[in-house]
C-alpha cells in the first residue's frame, strides 16, 4: 500500500446498533474497491473484520478492527466498532481516531438504542457524520416510514443526498438529490437511468433545502441565494462540506451492504463531504505545564495517540495509533510522553483486519500500527522526544459491573493474574482489582456480556479455567452502646508466669477507633499501654458477630493490675483482646453494610419503574434534576449488596437507555432480620 499524503486520507468510524450492518459494510466496501474477489458473511465467520475467535463464534464484532482500502486516488481507514453497549469504549477510541463517522441504521428496524446513543455521542463531541440506511431490500421496508422516524429522533438536520427507487424487495438503486441523476444497480455495477416519475417533486424540495444549508456557512452566499442566483458546483461542495463539519447537515444515503448496492456512492459523498485530517484541528496537548498546539501536518515534529491496543497469545501485542502531526518510519526510536520513556519500534505496518501490511513510513493524518511496545497503552501519546508533546487521554466509562474471579484448578491464581493484566491492555473499560478484605479478585466492566468474553478469552487464548462469582461485601462491625468490662490473662506454669488485668470501658465513636487511658495510682504501668492498645487494635480486624473488621469504637483502659515479676507486654495484650471481645458482646454490637451513592440517568417514561426498583432494593431517592436532553437524573443510595446485578437489571427496565454511576458514601446499620441472615452464613463459612 503507497504513502498518502494527509488530505487524500478519509478516517470514518462505522457506528450504530448491534446487527445494522457495519462488518458487512466493510465487507462490501473490500469487495467494491477490488480488495476481496468476494464478500464473507459474519454468520460464516470468514469476513476481514471480524477475525477475533470469540467474535467468530458471537457473531458479532467485539473489537474495533481497521479496515484501509484505496478508492480513486484517496486511502480510506475504515473503523469498524462494536454495536454491542458492553463494548462502548472500543468505540469512544476509533471516534478518537477518525475525523467522521458513518452511523448504520437497519432500515427494517429503524432508529434503535444503539443509534441513539452512537448519535448522542458523536453531537456531543462533534463529530461529523452521516447516515447510511442499510438493507433497503429487505421485506416490508419503506423508506417515507424510515425517514419520518429518523427526523423524529434526530431533527431537520438529516436531509437525504440519495431517495430510493423502488421499495423492500423491489430496491434496485436510487436518485443522487444532489446532482439529479438516477442509478439502477446489478451487483455492485450501476449505470444510469431516467429519474423514474413521481420523484421530482421530493428532489426539488430536497434541494431547496440543501441550498438553504449552503448559503447559512457564509454570508455571500446567503446574499446570492436571496437574490436567487444559482450556487456554483465549487460553491455547493464547498457549502454542504461545511455545513456537515459543523454538524448542522447530515446527509442520508440508501443501500444494502450485503448486494454492495451504494457502495460506490458512499465512498464519493466520503470522499467530497466528510473532512479530512487537515481539515480538522489543531489539536492542543501540554508541553510540561504549558498548552501548545500541533496541526495535522507533515512539516511539525511527530506526535501520535495510541488508540487501541491487541494482545494476541502468538502475535504478541499490537498498538494501533494515530499520527497527529509529522511522519513516522520504522527505524525510528519513540518517546512516550504518557510513561517518560523510550521505545523502539517493532516494525511499522498498516493492518486490515489481522493482516499487517508493511509500510515504509505512516504521515500525519494517517492511522498505522506497531508491535512489541512493552511500556506503552492505549490513551498514552507517542512522539519525538526533541519536541514532546502530551495529549489527553481518550475518556471511558467507569466499570459497573463486578465479579469475582476464582480458578477452576487450584494453583492457577498467578497464571489468572498476568492474563487478565494482558486484557487489560486491550481493553481500558475492564478493570482488575484485589479486595485486601474479601481477598477476592475482582473484574470489573460494562456488561455481563463483556466480563464472559473476559472468561472466555481466558480460557480459550491463555488456557486458564476460571468461575465468575458474585463479590463478597465488605461488611464492618460496631457497637450502638457501652460496657465496661474486666480482661484477665493469668497463666502459671512454672518459672516466669503471664499476668495482665485490665478493666476497659467500650463506647461508640464517630472516628475508626479511639484509645484512651484513664488509670490512676500506677494501677496499670504506663510502659503497658502500648501492648493494651496493640492488643486492642489487632482484635479489631475480628468482629464478635461474624468476623467482619470493627470500627467506630472508642475503648478507654481505666483500671486493672499487675504482677512485679510475672507482668509482661504480652500478658496485657491477651488480657487487652480478651477484654475486647467480652466488651463488644455487652455493648449491643450491630452490622453495618456499604452504602452506595448512586446516580442514574434515564429518560423520563422509565422513572416510575427505575424508582420503584429502587425501592425494593432498600434504595433511597434523594432528589430528580431534568436534564436538558428531555431525560430525568436520579439520585439515590442503596446498600452495595443489592446492586452487584444493577448493570444488567437497568438496562433491562429501560430497554439499555438507562446508565448510572456508583460510588461508596458511609456505612449503616443493616436491619435486624437481614443481619441474623448473614451472621449464619458467615459462620457456616467457617465451620
Amino acid at each position: 500500500m503507497k504513502v498518502y499524503e494527509s488530505d487524500k486520507i478519509r478516517n470514518l468510524s462505522l457506528i450504530g446498533h448491534s446487527g445494522s450492518g457495519k462488518t458487512t459494510l466493510t465487507e462490501a466496501i473490500l469487495y467494491v474497491t477490488g480488495v476481496i474477489k468476494r464478500q464473507g458473511k459474519v454468520d460464516d465467520g470468514n469476513t476481514v473484520s471480524d477475525f477475533d475467535k470469540e467474535e467468530i463464534a458471537r457473531k458479532v464484532s467485539i473489537g474495533t478492527s481497521v479496515i484501509p482500502t484505496e478508492w480513486q486516488d484517496i486511502k480510506y481507514n475504515f473503523l469498524d466498532t462494536p454495536g454491542y453497549f458492553d463494548f462502548a469504549g472500543e468505540m469512544y477510541g476509533a471516534l478518537r481516531a477518525s475525523e467522521g463517522a458513518i452511523l448504520l441504521i437497519d432500515a427494517s428496524s429503524g432508529v434503535e438504542v444503539g443509534t441513539e446513543k452512537a448519535w448522542k455521542y458523536t453531537e456531543e463531541h462533534n463529530i461529523p457524520k452521516m447516515i447510511f440506511l442499510n438493507k433497503m431490500d429487505k421485506e416490508n421496508v419503506n423508506f417515507e416510514k424510515n425517514l419520518n422516524n429518523i427526523k423524529d429522533y434526530f431533527g431537520d438536520k438529516v436531509i437525504p443526498f440519495t431517495l430510493p427507487i423502488g421499495e423492500a424487495e423491489n430496491f434496485k438503486g436510487f436518485v443522487s438529490t444532489i446532482d439529479e441523476i438516477a442509478y439502477e444497480y446489478d451487483g455492485k455495477d450501476a449505470k444510469k437511468i431516467d429519474i423514474p416519475a413521481g420523484l421530482q417533486d421530493d428532489i426539488a424540495s430536497i434541494n431547496e433545502s440543501l441550498m438553504e444549508k449552503v448559503a447559512e456557512t457564509d454570508e455571500e452566499l446567503m446574499e446570492k441565494y436571496f437574490e436567487g442566483e444559482e450556487f456554483t458546483i465549487d460553491e455547493i461542495r464547498k457549502g454542504l462540506k461545511l455545513s456537515i463539519m459543523n454538524g448542522d447537515l447530515v446527509p442520508l444515503i440508501v443501500g444494502s451492504a450485503e448486494n454492495a448496492v451504494g457502495i460506490d456512492y458512499l465512498l464519493n459523498v466520503a470522499k467530497n463531504y466528510m473532512p479530512n485530517p487537515t481539515e480538522v484541528g489543531p489539536y492542543v496537548g501540554k508541553k510540561g505545564d504549558e498548552e501548545v498546539e500541533r496541526k495535522v501536518d507533515v512539516n511539525e515534529p511527530f506526535s501520535a495517540i495510541v488508540f487501541k491496543t491487541i494482545v494476541d497469545p502468538f502475535v504478541g501485542k499490537l498498538s494501533l495509533f494515530k499520527v497527529i502531526s509529522g511522519k513516522i518510519t520504522k527505524d525510528d526510536e519513540i518517546y512516550n510522553a504518557s510513561k517518560d520513556t523510550t521505545e523502539k519500534l517493532g516494525g511499522l505496518f498498516v493492518l486490515r483486519g489481522k493482516n499487517q501490511i508493511d509500510v515504509p513510513e505512516i504521515l500525519a493524518g494517517d492511522i498505522g500500527a506497531t508491535s512489541k511496545l512493552q511500556i506503552t497503552q492505549t490513551g498514552d501519546t507517542i512522539c519525538s522526544k526533541s519536541d514532546p508533546i502530551l495529549y489527553p487521554r481518550i475518556e471511558y466509562p467507569q466499570p459497573t459491573l463486578y465479579f469475582a474471579v476464582e480458578p477452576k484448578s487450584k494453583g492457577d491464581e498467578e497464571k489468572i493474574s498476568s492474563s487478565l493484566r494482558k486484557l487489560v491492555e486491550e481493553d481500558p473499560t475492564f478493570i482488575i482489582e484485589r479486595n485486601s478484605e474479601t481477598k477476592q479478585l475482582l473484574i470489573g466492566g460494562q456488561g455481563n456480556m463483556q466480563l464472559t468474553v473476559i472468561k472466555d478469552k481466558l480460557k480459550n487464548n491463555f488456557g486458564v479455567d476460571v468461575v465468575l462469582t458474585t463479590p463478597k461485601v465488605a461488611y464492618r462491625e460496631t457497637i450502638k452502646g457501652t460496657s465496661s468490662v474486666q480482661g484477665k490473662h493469668k497463666k502459671q506454669s512454672g518459672g516466669a508466669g503471664q499476668y495482665g488485668d485490665v478493666y476497659i470501658r467500650f463506647e461508640p465513636t464517630e472516628e475508626d477507633f479511639v484509645f484512651e487511658e484513664e488509670v490512676f495510682g500506677g494501677a496499670v504501668p504506663k510502659n503497658f499501654f502500648p501492648a493494651v492498645e496493640k492488643g486492642l487494635r489487632e482484635s479489631l480486624e475480628k468482629g464478635v458477630l461474624a468476623g467482619y473488621p470493627v470500627v467506630n469504637v472508642k475503648a478507654t483502659l481505666f483500671d486493672g493490675s499487675y504482677h512485679p515479676v510475672d507482668s509482661n507486654e504480652m500478658a496485657f495484650k491477651i488480657a487487652a483482646s480478651l477484654a475486647f471481645k467480652k466488651g463488644m458482646q455487652e455493648a449491643n454490637p450491630v452490622l453495618l453494610e456499604p452504602i452506595m451513592h448512586l446516580e442514574i440517568l434515564v429518560p423520563e417514561e422509565y422513572m416510575g419503574d427505575v424508582m420503584g426498583d429502587m425501592n425494593k432494593r432498600r434504595g433511597r431517592i434523594l432528589g430528580m434534576e431534568p436534564q436538558p436532553d428531555g431525560s430525568q437524573l436520579i439520585i439515590a443510595e442503596a446498600p452495595q449488596a443489592e446492586l452487584f446485578q444493577y448493570a444488567i437489571d437497568l438496562r433491562s427496565m429501560t430497554q439499555a437507555r438507562g446508565s448510572f454511576t456508583m460510588e461508596f458514601a458511609r456505612y449503616e446499620e443493616v436491619p435486624s432480620d437481614i443481619a441474623e441472615a448473614i451472621i449464619e452464613e458467615a459462620k457456616a463459612e467457617k465451620e
